[in-house]
């Protein structure tokens, strides 16, 4: 597919087909498996997964670091006249190496500190063993989730968006089969979900990994150069990609831990269901930034403004859609999610259509803000995608969730709505700035 002289519209929108069948499906892992749990095991399975949920963001967060990261600089390179392929085959190694390295990391905290960690991120005694039980079959295959969300950054910015659409489809789908027959019909309950999610994370790598046997592949393993230099650049253009969902996993336990100390377990069952729901919704956006970002690096390596242009229209008008359809479905149906992912008692039902509708304003601005982290490095411009990152995942998210439960304890659920306004103005003043700047390169 040529991204600098084909028609903008149908690379951009073949590119978001693929990238949204490939995002949606990665959240289906943690959203069926809290689904399946919360219908067997009632709000405590719920309210356990939400404790596990920010392993989940730090692991994942671990791959796009590499992949992100690597594959913008390769796309980057592509794009520009007269660069060598040998660069850029040594980008795509460092990464793999970068990628492997922080695999086996994270596989022996999570072997190691399993019951540390969880109690960290908010579990109390009766959550704790269900944590637990849920773990102990994805310990075994934990670096695989790592190199799956590596590797399918790589094959959408090699021109294979579909396999990498397809690898993710099919480990989601024998998610969902797989945790119906392990949790109900062999009555494995919340370690029948666990022992789902890793078997479709192997499916996925296996299927990812026959992009390498095509001969349109242009990835190529070679020593690198300078490896210092080259894992820095990676890591400083991946990074806010990365800290977004690692950010996030700190944001769930900040939330956790002052649901706990003002509003009680039934208060963190309902907020698991926003934690997946929101999954779903940055799914959505991420969707948008990794149509666009492949796209917009070649042609800001070749110096092509116009096109730029173009595509940001295309993927300003998708958040558009996708904001106002999960910000109405969480205003006017909130109880249609509590019905997915649990039966609800009397307490949760009184509970959950205020929380979940207050929170849901967040959603009205969050995929935006997402994008924009995405456009800002496409353009090598890691410092701004930083700002936003670091502002509506930690440091304004964190001192509101502090703050507002003290003038009284609902607040709290605002916190991520008055986030996403401020950071949306910053984004978009700055989106504006540097797309004009493009014109005077």
């Amino acid at each position: 597919m040529d991204f600098l002289n084909g028609r903008i519209r149908p690379i951009f929108f073949k590119y978001l087909a693929a990238a949204f069948g490939s995002a949606v499906i990665t959240s289906i892992y943690s959203i069926v498996d809290m689904a399946m749990v919360g219908q067997y095991q009632g709000p405590d399975g719920t309210a356990a997964l939400a404790v596990v949920a920010p392993i989940w963001n730090i692991v994942y967060s671990l791959g796009l670091l590499m992949g992100i990261g690597g594959s913008v600089i390769f796309s980057t390179l592509k794009g520009q006249e007269g660069r060598k392929d040998q660069e850029a085959h040594e980008i795509f190694t460092t990464s793999v190496i970068g990628a492997i390295v922080l695999a086996l990391l994270a596989w022996f905290v999570v072997v190691v500190f399993d019951e540390q960690l969880l109690m960290l991120f908010g579990a109390e005694e009766k959550l704790l063993p269900l944590g637990l039980s849920y773990l102990q079959p994805i310990q075994y295959v934990v670096p695989f989730f790592l190199l799956n969300q590596m590797l399918s950054a790589y094959l959408r910015n090699d021109n294979d968006p579909t396999l990498a659409t397809i690898g993710v489809l099919a480990g989601g789908i024998f998610n969902i089969f797989g945790d119906y027959f392990f949790v109900f019909v062999m009555d494995m309950g919340i370690y029948g979900a666990g022992l789902a999610t890793a078997m479709g994370a192997v499916i996925s790598f296996v299927i990812l990994m026959l992009h390498f046997v095509k001969k349109t592949n242009t990835l190529k393993l070679k020593k690198p150069t300078h490896f210092v230099e080259k894992i820095t650049k990676i890591s400083i253009t991946g990074f806010s990609t990365f800290f977004i969902d690692v950010a996030m996993g700190i944001l769930t336990i900040l939330f956790n831990r002052q649901i706990m100390k003002y509003l009680g377990t039934n208060a963190l069952s309902v907020y698991g269901i926003i934690v997946n729901i929101s999954t779903f919704v940055q799914c959505c956006a991420y969707s948008v930034g990794q149509a666009s970002q492949p796209i917009i690096s070649v042609n800001y390596g070749a110096n092509q403004p116009r096109r730029i242009q173009e595509i940001l229209k295309y993927a300003l008008i998708s958040v558009a859609f996708f904001s106002l359809v999960w910000t109405g479905l969480s205003l006017f149906t909130p109880m249609t999610f509590v019905r997915i992912f649990m039966a609800p008692t009397p307490e949760i039902t009184a509970i959950a259509p205020q929380i979940i509708s207050c929170y849901g304003l967040s959603f009205l601005l969050l995929p935006f803000n997402i994008f924009s982290t995405y456009y800002f490095q496409a353009l090598l411009q890691p410092k701004i995608s930083f700002i936003v990152s670091i502002s509506r995942v930690l440091i304004l998210s964190g001192l509101l969730i502090f703050l507002l439960p003290l003038i009284s304890p609902n607040f709290l659920w605002l916190a991520m709505p008055l986030t996403e306004v401020f950071v949306a103005v910053y984004a978009g003043f700055n989106m504006k700035t540097y797309t004009q700047e493009l014109y005077s390169h």
